[in-house]
């Protein structure tokens, strides 16, 4: 394996919560109100030092898309997905874009988001029907 390479980023930053190797800015985001098992999850238009699993396709609370793990580039971690296609034609803004969950990243303070029992019980968008 090569050296790694880092995009450093300015601003409001989130970052990996293993490795604090930044992730996203504040000013990417265009949703905070998707969930997922363990709570709160953003959706950016872009995100930096990420690789992708395979595609597979997850039938959601919204529907069926298409989507690829993210993992961070640093250590490896999951960190959220990317949404490649989705079915519902409601949902095609979502197509390119990514989520972040909160439990996995650390937020532009430094604070660490921990999931209460009750978000990783109740579905979401996120949640596998």
């Amino acid at each position: 394996m090569g050296r790694l390479f880092f995009i450093t980023l300015e601003g409001r930053i989130y970052s990996c919560k293993h490795c604090h190797v930044h992730l996203g800015v504040a000013e990417d985001i265009i949703s905070k109100s998707f969930h997922c098992r363990h709570g709160k999850a953003y959706l950016f238009d872009q995100v930096v030092n990420i690789t992708v699993g395979e595609k597979e396709e997850r039938m959601m609370m919204t529907g069926l898309h298409t989507v690829v793990d993210i993992f961070c580039v640093g250590c490896g971690s999951i960190v959220g997905w990317k949404y490649e296609t989705a079915q519902e034609k409601t949902q095609k803004y979502k197509e390119g874009k990514f989520i972040l969950e909160r439990f996995k990243v650390l937020g532009p303070d430094g604070s660490n988001y921990s999931g209460s029992p009750e978000a990783q019980v109740g579905g979401s968008d996120a949640d596998d029907v």
